[in-house]
């Protein structure tokens, strides 16, 4: 299965975005609002990093304060694990658990293609395991005796 499955799978939506010169407390309420937890840190259209829950986590813990008059920018991870919709949902899920990080930045040549959590690519890799089951049982049912 292709990440390209991956994004077929997920919601349709809109990929959420900032600019690194935000600060990281409209990140968090970007985030809040939005019910995500990672948005990819946009200046005029391009990609430039990415910001997770997680990155505000240790930015705070790093830190020893209140991160709300930082910027985006300060603690976000300005080369993010990307991958391409053709490789592999084996390599991201191997990528994700190597590097203890949940989304992946998805780009399609220098296009942004989208981003994915390992929420998505197991919901991916669910419901073609339904599939393949559905298919077994079907051909099982009618073996010839």
């Amino acid at each position: 299965m292709q990440i390209r499955e991956v994004l077929d799978v997920k919601p349709a939506g809109e990929i959420h975005g900032i600019d690194p010169d935000a600060t990281v407390a409209e990140a968090v309420a970007r985030m809040v609002e939005r019910g995500i937890g990672s948005l990819v840190v946009l200046r005029e259209g391009t990609l430039v990093g990415f910001i997770t829950e997680r990155d505000i986590v240790r930015g705070m813990h790093r830190d020893s304060v209140c991160l709300t008059g930082y910027k985006v920018s300060d603690i976000m991870e300005q080369e993010p694990l990307v991958v391409t919709p053709e490789d592999s949902v084996d390599y991201a899920r191997d990528a994700m658990t190597k590097s203890h990080t949940s989304h992946l930045v998805v780009l399609d040549g220098n296009r942004l293609a989208g981003v994915i959590s390992f929420h998505d690519v197991a919901r991916a890799c669910l419901k073609e395991a339904n599939f393949e089951n559905a298919l077994l049982k079907r051909y099982i049912k009618h073996w010839p005796e």
